[in-house]
C-alpha cells in the first residue's frame, strides 16, 4: 500500500500551510529531567499502553508527542488545563508538543463520554474556534524556531475520499472490538449514530499522519479517549510497522462526583472576556482542602516538596495553600499582573490568609504586598433602560453570570445563596429597582464567594 495514497491524497500542513514534515528535527532542549517521572510524580498517568517503554523513550531523547483540542468553542475551558500542563512538563524536558486542533473531527463530534449526540456546527464556526484556541495554546508552550508544532486535522481530514478511506483504513478496524469501547457501550442505550461511530477511526488516523510526517512517538489525552488512543497505536503499527505509545490522564472530579471545572455559572473558561481574572482566581481559591495537594501539583510548577508542604496544612493556614494555587493558576493563564490585582482584590474583599509572609512559598505571589488595593471585584455595566421600573433578581443573577439559567437562580435563592448588598434575598420574585442602587452600585453575591458589583449607567 503506498503511502501518499494512504494518506489521502493530501501532506499535512502547519497552520499558514508549512508543511510538518518539513520540521521533523527537535530543537535542541534539556533532556536531564526524566519527563515521565515527572509525570508520574505529580499524577498526570492513569493509564498507558506501555509504562516502560514510554520512559525508555522519554528519559534516553527527544521524542515528539501530541494531544488533540476539540474546537467546538471559541475557548479552552479548565478542563483542558491538565493536558496543556502536562505538554509544558514534557516541553520542558526538551520533548516537542503537537497540539492538534481538530478542524475535521469537530465536523463529526467525539462521542466519548457523551450521552447524547453533539449539535453539528457550521464549518465556518469551527474555523473561527481553531482560530481562538491557537492563540490560547501559546500562552502556555513555546510555537518558536519549531519547538512545539500547532496543526490542524482539518488539513488532511476534509479532503478523504470516502471509499478510498474505507479501502484502506476501514478495513483494519473490527467492529466488534469497537462494539467493546465503553463510550459506544453507553451511547448503544440511548442512540449511537454511524456518524458518530466512526469517529475513533479518524482520530486513529491522526495519529498515524503525525507518526508518518513528523515522527510523533506518542499521543496522550483524558480518560475519555483511552479507546481512540489504543486505536490509533494499533493503526499506526498496521500502517506503518511502527510502535507507538499512548497514555490517559486521569480525570478530574470534585468530592461531589461532578466535573472539576463547572461552576454555577457554567465552565470556567481561559477567555477573560467569558471568565474573567478575578473569577477565575476565585475558583481556584475556592477548593475544598482536601483536593489542595493534588491540584497544586497539575496546575503549577512549584516544586513537589513545596507543594506537599503545603498540601500538609491544616485550616486556616491551608486558606494561604488556596491563594498560592490561585494566584499561580491565574498566573499562567493571564499573567502576573492580571494574577497579583486578582489576589489583591479578592484579599481586600475578604480577607487576606497571610498578610505576614509567615508560610514560605517560592511562588511569586510573595512578592505582592498582602494590602487591600484600589482594585475592584468584577463590574457589570447596567443601563437604566435595561433596569427599566425593574428587572427580576432571577434575571439579574444570570445577566451577572453568576447563573447559569433561571432555574438556577431561582434553586440558589431557595437555597439562601443569594444576597443583595450582604442583605440575604429569600423571595424569588423581587425585583431590583433603582432604590436599591447606593451611589448607583450594588453588590450582587452568589453563596459565599462569587460577587459581582452592578453599576447603574445613565
Amino acid at each position: 500500500m503506498e503511502r501518499r495514497r494512504l494518506a489521502g491524497m493530501k501532506p499535512a500542513f502547519l497552520f499558514h500551510h508549512r508543511k510538518i514534515k518539513n520540521l521533523n528535527k527537535i530543537p535542541g532542549g534539556s533532556t536531564k529531567m526524566n519527563a515521565w517521572a515527572i509525570l508520574q510524580e505529580r499524577g498526570f498517568i492513569h493509564q498507558t499502553t506501555d509504562a516502560e517503554e514510554s520512559e525508555r523513550r522519554l528519559t534516553e531523547g527527544p521524542a515528539t508527542f501530541y494531544v488533540g483540542f476539540d474546537p467546538t468553542g471559541n475557548s479552552l475551558h479548565i478542563g483542558h488545563l491538565l493536558p496543556v500542563m502536562a505538554m509544558r512538563w514534557l516541553q520542558s524536558c526538551g520533548h516537542r508538543p503537537i497540539a492538534l486542533v481538530g478542524g475535521g473531527t469537530a465536523m463529526i463530534g467525539d462521542p466519548s463520554g457523551k450521552t447524547e449526540a453533539r449539535p453539528i456546527i457550521s464549518v465556518e464556526e469551527i474555523d473561527a474556534n481553531v482560530a481562538c484556541l491557537q492563540k490560547q495554546l501559546a500562552r502556555f508552550l513555546d510555537f518558536s524556531d519549531g519547538k512545539a508544532l500547532m496543526v490542524n486535522n482539518a488539513d488532511w481530514l476534509r479532503g478523504l475520499k470516502f471509499i478510498d478511506f474505507l479501502r484502506d483504513i476501514g478495513k483494519l478496524f473490527s467492529v466488534n472490538k469497537m462494539l467493546t469501547a465503553e463510550s459506544v457501550k453507553i451511547r448503544l442505550e440511548t442512540g449511537l449514530s454511524f456518524l458518530e461511530f466512526s469517529y475513533p477511526l479518524l482520530q486513529a488516523y491522526d495519529f498515524s499522519v503525525l507518526f508518518r510526517d513528523c515522527d510523533c512517538q506518542f499521543q496522550f489525552g483524558g480518560q475519555d479517549q483511552w479507546g481512540n488512543i489504543v486505536a490509533g497505536v494499533d493503526l499506526t503499527r498496521r500502517l506503518h510497522g511502527a510502535s507507538v505509545q499512548g497514555a490517559t490522564f486521569p480525570l478530574l472530579l470534585k468530592s461531589d462526583g461532578t466535573k472539576f471545572g463547572k461552576t454555577a455559572g457554567g465552565a470556567v473558561w481561559l477567555d477573560a472576556a467569558r471568565t474573567s481574572p478575578f473569577d477565575y482566581y476565585q475558583f481556584w481559591r475556592n477548593v475544598e482542602d482536601s483536593e489542595v495537594e493534588k491540584l497544586l501539583g497539575f496546575f503549577t510548577c512549584l516544586p513537589m516538596p513545596e507543594v506537599r508542604e503545603l498540601g500538609r496544612l491544616e485550616a486556616p493556614q491551608i486558606n494561604r495553600a488556596k491563594e498560592i494555587l490561585a494566584y499561580e493558576a491565574t498566573c499562567l493563564a493571564h499573567g502576573h499582573e492580571e494574577a497579583a490585582k486578582a489576589y489583591l482584590a479578592a484579599g481586600g474583599e475578604f480577607g487576606f490568609a497571610d498578610p505576614d509572609g509567615l508560610i514560605p512559598t517560592s511562588s511569586r505571589l510573595a512578592e505582592v504586598k498582602a494590602e487591600s488595593g484600589a482594585e475592584s471585584i468584577p463590574t457589570l455595566p447596567l443601563s437604566a433602560g435595561e433596569l427599566g421600573d425593574g428587572l427580576g433578581i432571577l434575571t439579574l443573577l444570570v445577566k451577572a453570570g453568576l447563573s447559569s439559567s433561571n432555574s438556577e437562580a431561582r434553586r440558589l435563592v431557595k437555597g439562601g445563596g443569594c444576597y443583595l448588598d450582604d442583605q440575604r434575598i429569600n423571595d424569588e420574585r423581587q425585583m431590583v429597582v433603582k432604590e436599591d442602587f447606593k451611589d448607583g452600585v450594588l453588590t450582587l453575591r452568589a453563596g459565599k464567594k462569587a460577587r459581582k458589583r452592578i453599576l447603574l449607567q445613565d
